[in-house]
């Protein structure tokens, strides 16, 4: 159960963000329509993006002004302190949503998490249909299974919204999801090397699931990184291009430095690919003798 003692605020709404009356985005409320100072006991500003950080620390000022006899906490993904813990579902993301683990043992370099949450390690399992973990294949196969046993027993059905990492789907694991209630399981395509691995792995959960080529590419769906150094328009299209003749549906993933909204090379490079952005109308282009089209 959420602690409704504690107020928790956030730089922008995005459909994870929670709604109930103890969670605010942006600045407080006017005086008559916020929580009383004698039924809050802390505010907890959470920060998913690190371009949000500057309006944060402003927004723990305002905040501080409404509640000037109440310690006012910045925390969240962006911040590297204080480290995140157990989960809760529910306080900083909607329920439904649940992470089951933390970290992840691999070094990419582009990625934060090993930084901020370092090797992978177990938290209690808590009940949620769409898991967010980082890496929740990096985990033991004892873990993966309570975590699958507990997607079964959901009233939603599932979703690997935090992605399975291509090289870590075995066939055995690829039939246990596919026999879930699957609404998406996700992938991640972010260097060349993975091509492989990726393909095996969309192969393996397709196999598996057996579905028609229509829902299968609703079924199964992959990040693709793009906009890194060196990247071009021309080779980011040939990887989404390469995902939908796999099954699957691709999902544009655009890097951005820490710290950084609007890289000049990366926004240029979204424009030009602003159409991969709705895989639904990709999919509707298709040519109907497309093997993929249905």
């Amino acid at each position: 159960m959420i602690n409704r003692s504690v107020i928790r605020v956030f730089p922008r709404r995005t459909k994870a963000t929670p709604d109930d009356d103890r969670a605010f985005v942006g600045l407080p409320p006017l005086p008559g329509l916020r929580p009383a100072p004698e039924t809050v006991n802390a505010i907890h500003i959470s920060v998913t993006f690190t371009w949000d950080l500057p309006r944060a620390r402003r927004l723990r000022e305002e905040w501080k002004a409404a509640y000037p006899q109440i310690p006012v906490l910045l925390g969240g993904p962006a911040n590297p302190w204080p480290s995140p813990g157990e989960f809760t579902p529910g306080l900083y993301l909607k329920p439904g949503y649940t992470i089951t683990s933390r970290g992840c043992p691999n070094r990419c370099p582009f990625c934060l998490v090993p930084k901020r949450e370092g090797k992978w390690q177990a938290l209690p399992i808590r009940d949620g249909w769409d898991v967010l973990d980082n890496n929740l294949l990096a985990g033991p196969p004892d873990h993966v299974c309570a975590v699958l046993d507990m997607l079964g027993r959901q009233p939603h059905p599932a979703r690997f919204t935090g992605g399975l990492e291509a090289r870590r789907v075995t066939p055995e694991l690829a039939r246990r999801i596919a026999a879930l209630r699957l609404d998406v399981a996700y992938t991640a395509y972010d260097r060349p090397g993975q091509k492989r691995a990726v393909e095996r792995a969309v192969s393996l959960l397709l196999d598996a699931g057996g579905w028609a080529p229509g829902q299968a590419r609703r079924k199964i769906a992959c990040y693709v990184l793009a906009g890194y150094e060196g990247d071009t328009e021309r080779e980011a299209s040939g990887r989404f291009e390469w995902i939908m003749g796999l099954g699957a549906t691709p999902f544009p993933m655009f890097y951005c430095p820490p710290g950084e909204r609007k890289d000049p090379v990366q926004e240029a490079l979204k424009r030009h690919l602003r159409r991969w952005m709705r895989p639904s109308s990709v999919w509707a282009k298709q040519p109907a003798e497309d093997p993929c089209h249905v």
